[in-house]
């Protein structure tokens, strides 16, 4: 290892657009005209004409933005919740039951009733919504339904 490499050698900053003595005066290493001869210019994503990244890809899905955040249950599905004796479900039932069991998602806000199939326990239901359908069963099955109402 020699005594050259360790040192630091001040080599000094190259000024740019000083004068044409300075070897880098005029059009400061820029080249002619157009847009990258400008300051303050950056080209973002453009690759020299080539089809950019961008639109080579193709497309892929679509996020609602009106999306409600709400689980929907048909009446057989929470008959057969009722049912199954590991769910411990007896008197009532509502999304926060429903989430502390882990039957629903945590990510639902609200909580729907749909009327396919059919009710045989009476059972106090606590929803947002429910269809027409569903209150008809519900009530001809003898059990309560409870809609909230914000």
């Amino acid at each position: 290892m020699n005594l050259n490499s360790l040192l630091k050698i001040n080599k000094k900053k190259i000024r740019v657009g000083r004068g044409i003595g300075s070897g880098k005066g005029k059009t400061s290493s820029r080249g002619h005209k157009g847009q990258k001869s400008r300051s303050g210019v950056a080209i973002k994503s453009f690759e020299g004409g080539q089809m950019p990244l961008y639109r080579r890809l193709p497309k892929r899905g679509f996020k609602n933005f009106t999306k409600k955040n709400m689980a929907v249950l048909n009446l057989s599905k929470i008959q057969s919740m009722i049912s199954k004796t590991k769910n411990n479900l007896k008197d009532s039932l509502d999304l926060k039951i429903l989430k502390e069991k882990k039957l629903v998602s945590k990510k639902f806000k609200k909580l729907k009733i749909l009327g396919t199939g059919e009710l045989k326990n009476t059972i106090s239901i606590t929803a947002d919504f429910a269809s027409k359908q569903a209150l008809e069963k519900i009530q001809k099955a003898g059990a309560k339904i409870n809609i909230i109402k914000k």
